[in-house]
């Protein structure tokens, strides 16, 4: 494949990720899907929360434990399903005989694209809190680091719970601004948005295990329906126009919310 063919398909590919589901595609496991719907919509009721903390100015606990809890258990379902998906495409690639890292680099550079688009129009609009490592730059970067483990699954358990307890044993982290991204700096700039690759790289390799445990040869393990109930349908389509809701969300938040008289600017 030529350098320009190449191109070519990743912005097709870069395209094609915004394009709206508007019909369910049936060829996926509902189930999966359904929990990425659930964790969009966990995600826009907490930043829809957080605007009317912090631009309506209602007096919300934000970061006490009840919605701290909520952000942290919408977020690792988000990077969980990630190792989930790894498995299931690798499980597809296999039977075809095309398990190779083109596919999995394409889609990493597709949401890296998008985290760094997140990036350039924080910065515009709050350049002291502007997002430098997000949850988009963090999945982008956990599918490359994932994908070696496609091959040895048995090891991302003992690497993904080592992960997890890192920053627990970590006393020497330094103020290295470099290190933001790894989870290695020892204040990283405050940031709207900030996932380092310690500790939730760990939740990408459990959830790794967890596609392996549950799903084998691209089927469940776990007998279930295979047409889901009316509301789960719901979830399905909005799990997969997860990237699309998720890069929209907020400025239709923000804007209603102005058009509601709620946010004064």
């Amino acid at each position: 494949m030529t350098g320009t063919s190449m191109i070519t398909r990743y912005l097709q590919e870069w395209i094609r990720s915004v394009r709206p589901v508007t019909r369910i595609r049936e060829d996926r496991l509902w189930e999966v899907d359904a929990l990425r719907g659930i964790a969009i919509l966990m995600m826009v009721v907490y930043h829809l929360t957080w605007d009317l903390y912090g631009l309506a100015g209602w007096d919300i606990p934000i970061y006490g434990l009840f919605w701290s809890t909520w952000q942290r258990i919408t977020a690792s379902l988000f990077i969980g399903l990630v190792g989930v998906s790894m498995h299931l495409r690798a499980e597809r690639l296999r039977s075809r005989g095309k398990l190779t890292f083109g596919p999995y680099l394409r889609r990493a550079l597709v949401i890296f694209t998008w985290g760094m688009v997140i990036s350039l129009v924080t910065y515009l609009f709050q350049p002291d809190e502007f997002v430098r490592f997000g949850i988009l730059h963090f999945i982008a970067t956990s599918i490359v680091f994932t994908y070696p483990f496609l091959y040895a699954p048995l090891l991302a358990l003992p690497v993904g719970g080592g992960i997890l307890l890192l920053p627990r044993l970590l006393s020497w982290r330094h103020h290295w601004t470099w290190a933001e991204w790894l989870g290695l700096a020892e204040a990283p700039h405050a940031a709207f948005d900030y996932f380092p690759v310690i500790p939730w790289w760990g939740v990408t390799l459990l959830g790794l295990v967890a596609g392996v445990s549950l799903f084998s040869a691209g089927k469940r393990r776990v007998r279930l329906t295979q047409r889901p109930w009316p509301p789960f349908r719901w979830l399905q389509l909005a799990g997969q126009n997860a990237l699309l809701i998720y890069l929209i969300h907020q400025p239709l938040l923000i804007t209603a919310l102005t058009l509601l008289g709620l946010i004064h600017w």
